[in-house]
């Protein structure tokens, strides 16, 4: 029996031996930062005067709130997350249940899924970028074929925040279709087996078998694709660089702005709390509440 328990013991102490190098590495990546950035929001640090000399408490924090800006890019960013979330989880959702029933070519379409999933973001910016230009872009030139008179994508207060979620969509919205489709193809045959028995319909095969059993999958996609969406940065700043105005000032962009281009990194560390605080509180309250939905 202890020399049983000594083994055990050896190999937990082998393990975190193991395990050791990654963990100082997280350490180093994630958690030092997020200390710094808590620890710079407490002073008055900036990029002209980078010392922790003036302790300011939660001043910056109070600072921040009553920043008409700020509140203006998390009312834009919140609008932006709600969009972009809702129509890529109906369309991936519905591309996986498509091609969850297709058995040929298979390993063509998920290659033709992860092509914009696999660029990167600064990348996208720049082709549709080009792609949008009012008078050189392609698109512009296929609607003026169609007699459709042209359109300022990236420079009308209008049309500016739409065509951000547009190009979002189209880049990221592959994520959704391989987790989506990926817990299709994970799904039990029997329920379905059982279900065409009993006289059950495609509907309710889909009503009272797939959705309860991909409801795990559902609640992990999205609230993993909501965290990334908040703190998208690279459109925003390849695209438009938050404009026109500040149409399109989402709250990463515009933390960056207070931080290197006002130099106040201070209360730029305050307002990334404050967002880092707002994403766990929703994320927290959302899988609670589609947790009480299975």
């Amino acid at each position: 029996m202890n020399q049983h328990l000594n083994i055990e013991a050896a190999d937990r102490r082998f393990g975190w031996f193991m395990s050791a190098p990654a963990l100082a590495m997280l350490l180093a990546v994630i958690l030092f930062p997020v200390f710094w950035a808590l620890f710079t929001s407490i002073h008055d640090y900036t990029l002209i005067a980078p010392n922790f000399d003036t302790f300011t408490g939660f001043a910056n924090y109070v600072s921040a709130l009553q920043d008409a800006e700020f509140r203006h890019s998390l009312r834009i960013t919140a609008f932006f997350v709600f969009v972009v979330v809702l129509i890529e989880f109906v369309i991936g959702f519905g591309v996986a249940l498509m091609l969850n029933s297709v058995e040929r070519f298979k390993p063509i379409y998920y290659g033709i899924l992860l092509c914009p999933l696999l660029m990167n973001p600064v990348i996208v910016g720049l082709i549709w970028r080009m792609f949008l230009h009012p008078s050189l872009g392609i698109v512009n030139y296929l609607l003026s074929v169609a007699s459709i008179a042209p359109v300022n994508w990236l420079g009308s207060t209008k049309v500016a925040m739409w065509t951000i979620v547009m190009v979002d969509i189209w880049h990221q919205v592959s994520f959704m279709i391989v987790l989506l489709l990926a817990g299709l193809s994970a799904l039990p045959k029997e329920p379905y087996e059982a279900a065409r028995v009993d006289g059950a319909g495609t509907f309710k095969a889909f009503r009272h078998i797939t959705l309860p059993l991909m409801w795990p999958v559902i609640i992990v996609t999205l609230l993993i694709r909501l965290i990334f969406a908040v703190k998208t940065y690279d459109l925003v700043y390849i695209m438009t660089r938050g404009g026109p105005g500040t149409a399109t000032d989402l709250a990463s962009y515009f933390i960056y702005r207070k931080a290197f281009v006002s130099l106040n990194v201070g209360e730029a560390s305050a307002m990334a709390a404050i967002l880092l605080m707002l994403i766990l509180l929703l994320t927290s309250y959302l899988y609670r509440y589609m947790r009480t939905l299975t």
